[in-house]
């Protein structure tokens, strides 16, 4: 990013910089990958930007879920277990991943802890603001929602193969034993 030199610097060069920067981390994230800039823009202007130390929760497991989270910049591990002396890490992820996103179609409860592992600047899209945008852009509103349902539906189809991988794991022991 463009250091701004104090009476001589160009103050909106940094902002542009950074609007760049956030487009581009959003085109990364399947649910955007197939939108026009100008349409990704709209989500642009309905972005929350976190800004989190180094492990600082940004959500508990079990508490109402409001939106998904999209990594600018930073590291955050994903936990499951109510107590911080034994939680399992089931993910660790980086710049441009994102979690949270089943919270974009309902408040069920989180199913796991996300902690931030390293300073980070978190982008946030919260329930209430996509349900605003489906309001004022329904054709937009409606091409994020067959995409987040097309990962879903992809993630849960890959939950099933995994289960039954387990299953047949299982069954194969128990004929031994």
């Amino acid at each position: 990013m463009a250091k701004i030199n104090g009476l001589w610097g160009n103050i909106f060069h940094a902002h542009e910089e950074a609007g760049i920067d956030i487009l581009q981390t959003l085109k990364g994230v399947p649910i955007f990958r197939e939108l026009k800039s100008s349409e990704i823009r709209e989500f642009e202007r309905i972005i929350h930007h976190r800004y989190y130390k180094a492990n600082e929760t940004i959500f508990w497991e079990g508490e109402p879920g409001v939106g998904m989270y999209i990594i600018q910049h930073g590291d955050v591990g994903i936990f499951r277990g109510k107590d911080t002396n034994a939680q399992e890490e089931l993910a660790r992820l980086s710049d441009g991943d994102f979690f949270g996103d089943m919270a974009l179609l309902n408040e069920a409860p989180r199913s796991a802890t996300a902690i931030s592992l390293t300073e980070s600047h978190i982008l946030g899209l919260f329930r209430p603001d996509l349900f605003g945008l489906i309001e004022r852009h329904p054709r937009l509103g409606n091409k994020v929602l067959v995409k987040l349902a097309d990962m879903i539906a992809r993630r849960l189809r890959q939950t099933n193969e995994e289960l039954q991988e387990i299953r047949i794991k299982m069954n194969k022991k128990e004929i031994l034993l």
